[in-house]
């Protein structure tokens, strides 16, 4: 298991097309509608556009510069969401892996425009007392990136309107598991609405429970 700070090497960018095919085995996306990079030499690596996770290879996925600085290396373009991830990954630097997907549960509640309150514990994954709501902007664009900048400020994590959802973790494994859990979440959230009204945690709730979590799934990856 690869452990940070990454080097991009023919076995990290193997880890990160592994990944990919773990997020539609798992179900959290549907074909290559979802993207990950990670920080690794101080540039991002990311898989590339539109190629499909069984035929995707190391020598596809893109390195580009994480100062913004120069053009992108490899034989394909970057994932349309490369301007989000480079973004998230200049912002937190404490993370070294995005991953985006669409999940169904969490797409579900970023159409109809809700982010998801403190209904269960382990909302305190993401960060805070909620998993924000992103504002809707094109896909790819600079607008987005911002938006899921802002909405993941001091967040694990966000619902993107109209669009899934993403999360930064501290390894590739972190973030796959933080993004499946997402999920499980919002589902869960759903679910319960569907039989009566969610019981909201109180922020003094989860306040004590943000401490505890902290390390919380480290010691597996």
């Amino acid at each position: 298991m690869l452990k940070p700070p990454y080097r991009d090497t023919p076995d990290l960018r193997q880890a990160i097309i592994d990944a990919c095919r773990d997020m539609n085995r798992r179900g959290i996306n549907q074909g290559t509608s979802g993207n990950i990079s990670a920080r690794a030499d101080g540039r991002m690596i990311i898989t590339p556009s539109g190629v499909p996770y069984d035929r995707m290879t190391p020598d596809m996925l893109v390195s580009m510069p994480l100062d913004g600085q120069g053009e992108p290396e490899g034989p394909l373009p970057p994932s349309t969401e490369w301007q989000f991830h480079l973004a998230l990954l200049r912002a937190k630097p404490d993370m070294n892996a995005i991953v985006h997907a669409h999940p169904v549960h969490c797409t579900a509640l970023s159409i109809n425009r809700e982010e998801i309150p403190a209904c269960h514990y382990m909302i305190a994954l993401f960060g805070g007392n909620t998993v924000p709501l992103a504002g809707y902007a094109l896909f790819g664009s600079e607008d987005l990136a911002n938006n899921v900048v802002a909405a993941m400020r001091g967040r694990h994590g966000c619902l993107m309107a109209n669009h899934g959802a993403v999360v930064a973790g501290e390894t590739l494994e972190k973030g796959l598991w933080r993004l499946e859990e997402l999920e499980v979440l919002a589902r869960a959230y759903i679910l319960s609405r569907s039989i009566g009204k969610p019981h909201i945690l109180s922020e003094s709730e989860i306040e004590s429970v943000l401490g505890a979590v902290q390390n919380y799934g480290l010691k597996s990856t």
